[in-house]
């Protein structure tokens, strides 16, 4: 199931396109929830006129189709269901990695993303070595494999560039080192159908 990115970007719940932080945006699933993807299509852009109003999170439009993107003239806001984490919890390291992979799903994580990397075509395991210590670009990783020529094992990630980049927008980054430090910086949560009902309940689990 797929949840819209563009809510997240409209009610700034976590960043915006300019950035963000990944923490913040399961914050507002634990909070206050997130909506299917089919409430909202991605345009990659920020809200300019409004602030995050109900037609901003879930809406349903006519024909025919704007002239500009941005045009909601024939649209109107409509009842939704609500998605959220019972809890959120910091994922670091090759073996918690899989281990979430494996029982809970796709999971967050930060590198520090490079030109080189930007340039990435999608058609080998991608492995930079760099003295970065910092990262500044979060994606998400969805799984992970081993070659089978020569047993390297990888990380299989999304990217948000769409799907114009790498293998439509999808990359495989070398395990364990030389990796931009994709293992080091992973956040991930517990799926809900239903609202957490304690308030004082602690949102981050060590």
């Amino acid at each position: 199931m797929a949840l819209s990115a563009q809510a997240v970007v409209n009610c700034a719940a976590g960043g915006t396109c300019n950035g963000g932080d990944k923490a913040s945006v399961y914050e507002h699933a634990f909070n206050e929830g997130l909506v299917h993807a089919s409430c909202m299509n991605y345009i990659a852009q920020n809200l300019t006129t409004r602030s995050c109003e109900a037609i901003d999170i879930c809406r349903d439009c006519v024909g025919p189709a704007p002239a500009q993107i941005g045009d909601i003239s024939t649209c109107k806001a409509v009842d939704h269901k609500k998605y959220y984490v019972s809890e959120i919890f910091h994922v670091v390291g090759p073996d918690q990695m899989k281990a979430e992979l494996v029982h809970g799903g796709p999971i967050s994580c930060s590198i520090h993303a490079t030109e080189e990397f930007d340039n990435y075509d999608g058609t080998y395991i991608y492995s930079e070595k760099t003295d970065y210590t910092t990262t500044n670009h979060t994606i998400a990783v969805v799984g992970y494999g081993k070659d089978a020529e020569t047993g390297q094992e990888y990380w299989i990630g999304r990217n948000s560039w769409g799907t114009y980049w790498a293998d439509w927008g999808f990359f495989y980054m070398a395990m364990y080192e030389d990796n931009l430090l994709i293992e080091t910086n992973c956040v991930a949560g517990t799926p809900s159908y239903e609202k957490p009902h304690n308030p004082n309940t602690e949102v981050f689990i060590q």
